[in-house]
């Protein structure tokens, strides 16, 4: 079926990822509109008054989510709650802080200072902690979970596939992941409901872990979801995108049953790589010299040993696991080995890979409690509430394809 995505995937016109390809309906720079104006961005209204604008103006990124008008040139533009000191903050008020370190991002910073990922994780939790930060736990678990429901659906998909002729049903495969947030903005905002349906519906293992702390392990270290404000450190400024979508924000009871539900965000905010480095060297501390805490067991795949639990996390991790997965379940046979991953059009399509000790993500002994405890099994109610989503096509405004014509 690879053959119906090619006209699609010759992409014309990149400018929208690079540079808006409308001017900002928010005003940056303070001037003075011209004329009372009302600009309608997807489902919000945004009016524009007619009086000249003196204090700074202030964008949240959900503001650059609801327009049409760019992507990646979002990342400039001041993210209130997406920031060191929106996170130092919040330490500030007393929230239960957790953090979430992402196995990118120690290896980044283990190269950086050169020590090994695992002292960099130790390190990490010792001066977090001394920040004032509850916990600090490792995505690579919430991984495997995300791996094991991409495995189920893509069994599923298959099997109704083999038993329907329908033609309808025949758009369920391919199955493209869902796991980065730049591919999803591209694929609602330019492609829409054509490529919508082959995208897994199954999170990232940075909403996934957020579910799973916001939902499950915040109640085993006694806590509400609104106590908790849990941070990601993320290698992509494009999780910070991620964090912020509606689909990842949920409702919990408030004691004054005459208040309305508050709304809590799986992820309240994410930190990448570079600017966690930022706020080492701004609190003037020498890492290296930290010592090593004892990790977090409650929600981390790495062993004190160093031993990391889980596939490799290079590329084609995904199609490894399915590809096994699937052979196991649909056809009895079990495949040892390295899978003979070629090239296709051209050098430029290629894998690295960081070997590290492969296991299957079934075997998991953490995933397996939090099924266990938490979701009952793979494909469960719970499990499609918590650790799947849905995906939107996005109308691009009539002056953004003037624009471009």
């Amino acid at each position: 079926m690879s053959e119906k995505f090619s006209p699609t995937l010759r992409i014309g016109d990149l400018s929208d990822f690079i540079a808006p390809s409308q001017a900002c309906v928010v005003s940056l720079k303070g001037l003075k509109t011209t004329a009372p104006n009302t600009v309608k961005r997807d489902k919000h209204e945004v009016a524009i008054a007619n009086k000249e604008q003196t204090d700074p103006v202030k964008i949240s990124l959900k503001d650059c989510l609801a327009c049409s008008g760019c992507i990646t040139s979002a990342e400039t533009v001041m993210l209130e709650k997406q920031s060191l000191d929106d996170f130092l903050s919040n330490i500030d008020k007393g929230k239960a802080i957790i953090v979430s370190l992402s196995p990118q991002s120690r290896a980044s910073l283990a190269v950086y200072f050169g020590i090994s990922p695992l002292q960099v994780f130790k390190k990490l939790t010792t001066f977090f902690k001394s920040l004032g930060v509850k916990a600090v736990f490792d995505t690579s678990s919430s991984r495997d979970l995300t791996l094991i429901e991409t495995c189920n659906e893509f069994v599923n998909r298959y099997k109704q596939i083999q038993l329907s002729n329908n033609e309808k049903s025949n758009s369920a495969l391919p199955m493209l992941s869902s796991a980065c947030p730049g591919w999803i903005c591209y694929a609602e905002k330019q492609l829409g409901s054509y490529i919508l349906p082959f995208i897994s519906s199954v999170k990232s293992p940075q909403q996934i872990i957020g579910a799973t702390i916001k939902h499950h392990i915040c109640q085993k270290m006694g806590l509400r979801p609104d106590e908790v404000y849990h941070v990601t450190v993320m290698p992509c400024y494009d999780k910070k995108l991620e964090a912020v979508r509606d689909d990842f924000v949920f409702e919990v009871e408030q004691e004054d049953a005459n208040k309305n539900g508050l709304r809590i965000a799986e992820v309240d905010s994410v930190l990448t790589t570079g600017e966690v480095l930022d706020l080492i060297k701004f609190k003037a501390v020498d890492f290296e010299t930290l010592d090593d805490s004892p990790l977090d067991k409650m929600l981390t795949n790495v062993s004190e040993e160093g031993y990391l639990y889980g596939v490799a996390g290079s590329s084609g991790g995904y199609a490894d696991t399915v590809f096994r997965n699937a052979a196991r379940m649909l056809y009895g046979r079990e495949i040892e080995g390295p899978l003979a991953f070629k090239s296709l059009r051209n050098m430029d399509f290629r894998e690295v890979t960081l070997e590290v000790l492969i296991k299957d993500p079934f075997e998991n002994l953490l995933v397996k409690s939090l099924y266990d405890e938490w979701l009952e099994k793979p494909g469960s109610e719970k499990a499609k509430r918590h650790m799947h989503t849905e995906y939107h096509p996005m109308v691009k405004s009539v002056t953004a394809q003037l624009h471009n014509w």
